[in-house]
């Protein structure tokens, strides 16, 4: 049995654009790693997706388990869906929405599903500021990013 490392993502701006932050959790058996980070002027969606990126490169730089399965939460549909759903079609029509508009964030999406790719992903979403505790944790780590920027 491969082993699995819970990964929960969270981003949050203040202003959309305006100051915004990332956070993840990652739990690896009983190892337990938090990261955050910011940008100064961003979107909400921006720092959804660069939180799920972050875990991944740390994932990567910290050489997870070959056989290593992650289990990803984020209270992000646009993420969620974006990877799981809406990605195959936008690369299939040259990175067009279904209205014929380019992907916002393009760049990240590209990223994020190069990352994906080298990992075996099982995405969940959850709500957001309800009672998962490290959804909370993670919302509360990017807030303080944003502080970073005032």
């Amino acid at each position: 049995m491969s082993k699995i490392i819970t990964i929960y993502t969270d981003g949050a701006c203040s202003g959309n654009p305006g100051p915004g932050g990332w956070a993840f959790i990652l739990k690896d058996g009983s190892t337990e790693t938090r990261k955050a980070g910011g940008n100064r002027s961003t979107t909400n969606n921006r720092m959804e997706l660069q939180a799920v990126i972050e875990a991944f490169h740390h994932l990567l730089r910290n050489k997870a388990a070959p056989d290593a399965e992650a289990a990803v939460f984020t209270d992000s549909e646009y993420v969620k869906k974006g990877i799981t759903d809406w990605i195959l079609r936008w690369e299939k029509n040259g990175w067009k929405t279904a209205g014929k508009k380019p992907v916002k964030n393009k760049e990240l999406w590209m990223e994020l599903r190069a990352l994906s790719l080298k990992f075996a992903i099982k995405w969940h979403w959850i709500k957001g500021h309800a009672e998962n505790p490290f959804n909370n944790a993670c919302d509360e780590m990017a807030r303080r990013e944003i502080g970073k920027y005032r």
